[in-house]
């Protein structure tokens, strides 16, 4: 997960390959729920795990409910049997609607019926979301209910400690044009206190995002509990109702999720190699209602064919239609046309969206100003958006209000004809339903490797670039290139393997070419700040003085740097790299945007390294230190092959008296003012 300022995504110009879903997170709350309420234990396959999820695991641990994590990733589930193991506590549910709304119907029927009382809170914006029209209902059955804040929002009290007669007698009347999730709640909690008669709901107004409702009876009907619909109007939950476990449940892949990858394939020209995107673990037999984003996608030209649990997209028509559709029936997923509306043959509207004003921000206010960043023409109402294409498109920094589809919504922007980057603003807000996305997002695209920017900070030993380019990375979402760390494995793999490579073996062609064929064999990978070598973590061993010191020994062999060239060419990937070395900006990436030359004086790097033995508990004398990094400093710069200096546009930067958060804060400015150029 990227979790970073801002990530930004480079011109994209095509996609193709296999995704497989994180769990769905509207199947996942409502499994979990109906486990934690069931009689017997269940094992959850497949669950989302995700900041919605963690929030309702962590709330049913408060509420007593035991939950073992098994092998194979299966969570297991010991049900309460619709009691109590508590009489009390507090809930945070973050901005988890699928959490706070059913759990605050569960809890506020169990609280009347047994004396308990239980608070729910959860962050700003859900204090926001109105909940007004499940409290009515739940007032309605006499259970006590309290707004701590403003009437109709969270924070509230569910119960007073005392037992309370319940009124089931009369059809509870719930509201069905504001949150289906408010129906949901009382479908999922009533069956707790319908052992002796039938409980009615009647459904005030149209029913909005009916397909959600349908997730939650096909769930109910798993763990044993049947409702009879009439219509959309009216729902009505069977006297002698107890919920009982399944045993086993999986959890498809979520419909939502896969709306972004069936526009990614709608969009872009299939990757070479590939067909276009496939998408597993959710196909045409899903039970989720959003699954008929598939009807709209190929409404606006996508090619799609699918099996039960498999779904394959390739571009079809392009530019895409311009559609007028209804789309009460998948109001989140929804929010992915308006995003390929920007590559559509003319304008596009989408209606009856009224919901989107109450979900996790003001959703039609949030794309209508995004999408306007890019240069869209857009008309906002109460319950629509209506989008026309730009006519041509404009850099933008997308401001994703903490809202997790927005900022998947608006990664698609990146496939743009007029080549501009896209910066997705606080990227980690994915984690709510799909952690992963950019991830998977980068893993199945290509653009021109001109495209993907790089960062050289280049410098002679003990000047601190690792520490900068490290950090650097960190902060700008980058993959990591330690040039001086190859040499170091090729110096360690060479003393693994009883090469010599003193100036007298080195001298020698033959064993020069072995050096050369060893690096060219490396099987290298970096993962954060680890270094892994043909599967072994080496990191500690190359941070000794003496592979630092064979390092520059064997960087000077021909050989060995022609054979680590295409190795470094290779780490070059979305969304952008930051490579440290000493011939990053004048051999390998000669025409990185951004080239940083990295000094310090010999004194400084010697009591730096001095210090950083000490600290390791390592013996070391400063005198030493200092000739040690006079000699390496004339041999990497007297070299015959690339040797050590600023390449001739590269930014210097002498860090003798800065800390690293300066040194880091400068390179960062300079790459604003170089991506800032980039967009004029």
């Amino acid at each position: 997960m990227y979790d970073i300022a801002f990530l930004d995504i480079p011109p994209l110009r095509s996609a193709g390959g296999t995704v497989r879903l994180p769990g769905s997170k509207s199947i996942s709350n409502r499994v979990l729920l109906l486990a934690a309420l069931s009689v017997g234990h269940t094992d959850i396959a497949d669950l989302l795990d995700s900041d919605d999820t963690r929030v309702m695991l962590a709330a049913l641990d408060a509420l007593g409910c035991h939950v073992e994590h098994r092998p194979g990733g299966v969570i297991r589930v010991q049900g309460l049997g619709g009691q109590l193991a508590v009489s009390s506590a507090q809930l945070f549910l973050g901005n988890a609607g699928t959490a706070m709304r059913p759990l605050t119907a569960a809890l506020a029927l169990l609280a009347a019926e047994r004396g308990g009382c239980f608070e729910l809170s959860g962050i700003a914006r859900m204090h926001e979301r109105p909940i007004g029209d499940l409290v009515d209902a739940l007032r309605q059955l006499g259970c006590p209910v309290e707004c701590l804040g403003q009437e109709g929002y969270p924070p509230l009290r569910l119960g007073n400690g005392s037992a309370v007669d319940l009124k089931l007698d009369q059809p509870i009347r719930v509201r069905g044009d504001v949150s289906s999730q408010f129906l949901t709640a009382l479908l999922l909690a009533l069956p707790l206190v319908a052992r002796e008669r039938a409980i009615d709901i009647e459904v005030v107004g149209e029913l909005i995002s009916k397909p959600y409702i349908e997730i939650t009876l096909n769930l109910l009907a798993r763990f044993g509990v049947q409702v009879q619909r009439d219509n959309w109007s009216r729902f009505t939950i069977a006297a002698g109702s107890r919920y009982v476990s399944p045993g086993l449940v999986h959890v498809e892949g979520d419909a939502s999720s896969a709306s972004y990858f069936i526009a990614l394939g709608a969009i872009a020209p299939a990757r070479e190699g590939t067909t276009g995107v496939t998408i597993e673990g959710v196909g045409l037999a899903s039970i989720q209602g959003d699954i008929r984003f598939v009807e709209a996608a190929r409404a606006m030209g996508a090619d799609i064919t699918g099996e039960a649990n498999r779904l394959h997209i390739r571009r079809g028509q392009w530019p895409l239609r311009a559609i007028d559709l209804d789309c009460n029936h998948i109001p989140d997923a929804a929010m992915t046309l308006a995003v390929m509306a920007l590559y559509a043959d003319g304008t596009t509207t989408l209606r009856n969206i009224a919901s989107w004003r109450v979900k996790e921000t003001d959703r039609i206010t949030a794309m209508a100003n995004e999408c306007r960043k890019l240069g869209a023409t857009v008309e906002e109402g109460a319950d629509f958006i209506r989008i026309t294409p730009p006519a041509r498109w404009a850099q933008a920094s997308i401001h994703t209000y903490d809202d997790h589809r927005v900022a998947m919504c608006f990664s698609l922007a990146a496939f743009n004809p007029d080549k501009v980057r896209v910066r997705i603003e606080d990227p980690k807000c994915v984690a709510k339903t799909f952690p992963d996305y950019f991830e998977a997002l980068f893993e199945r695209c290509e653009t021109p490797v001109d495209r993907i920017p790089v960062i050289c900070i280049d410098g002679p030993t003990a000047s601190g670039k690792g520490t900068l380019a490290s950090e650097v990375a960190r902060r700008l979402g980058f993959h990591l290139l330690d040039s001086g760390a190859l040499y170091r494995l090729v110096g360690l793999a060479a003393s693994q393997q009883g090469m010599a490579t003193d100036g007298e073996a080195l001298r020698q062609p033959s064993q020069a070419q072995r050096l050369g064929a060893l690096a060219a064999a490396l099987q290298v990978r970096f993962d954060g700040e680890k270094i892994w070598l043909d599967g072994l973590d080496v990191t500690g061993a190359l941070r000794t003085e003496s592979a630092g010191m064979a390092a520059s020994r064997v960087s000077a062999v021909p050989e060995v740097r022609q054979a680590l060239t295409e190795l470094q060419l290779g780490f070059r990937r979305l969304p952008g790299l930051v490579a440290d070395g000493r011939d990053m900006g004048t051999v390998i990436f000669p025409r990185a945007p951004l080239k940083v030359f990295l000094t310090a004086s010999a004194e400084q790097r010697a009591e730096r390294r001095h210090k950083q033995l000490i600290s390791k508990g390592i013996s070391a004398n400063i005198a030493d230190l200092l000739a040690d990094l006079k000699a390496r400093d004339h041999r990497d710069m007297s070299r015959a092959h690339s040797p050590l200096k600023p390449a001739d546009d590269a930014k210097q930067l002498d860090n003798s008296e800065l800390s690293i958060e300066a040194s880091v804060q400068q390179v960062l400015d300079w790459w604003q003012g170089k991506a800032a150029d980039a967009g004029n």
